[in-house]
């Protein structure tokens, strides 16, 4: 059974070559959870004059899909929704695409 790490990897392996390209200067990282918002999946933050980071949490996506599967398609829709932030999508864009 792959880890948690192994499914934010696999998320970013399914980037086309061009997107993947394109990143520069974010870090993908995975934390148990967020301090302030506790249920929160994952959080795009980029400040000033700091490389992008993006967070991905563990513990909410876990107990909230205990089931395999689904907890991979979860991380997958996560990854690929902060990523989008990444590239200046807002959320009505992002959700319009399936990703909210």
């Amino acid at each position: 059974m792959a880890t948690f790490e192994q499914h934010v990897r696999a998320a970013l392996d399914t980037l086309p070559p061009n997107l993947a390209a394109a990143l520069d200067n974010v870090a993908v990282v995975v934390e148990e959870e967020n301090a302030e918002e506790p249920d929160l999946y994952g959080l795009f933050d980029w400040p000033e004059y700091m490389p992008a980071k993006i967070s991905i949490y563990r513990r909410p996506l876990e107990e909230d899909f205990p089931d395999p599967a689904e907890l991979e398609a979860e991380i997958r829709v996560t990854v690929l929704h902060e990523l989008a932030h990444y590239f200046g999508m807002d959320e009505d864009r992002i959700a319009d695409l399936g990703y909210d």
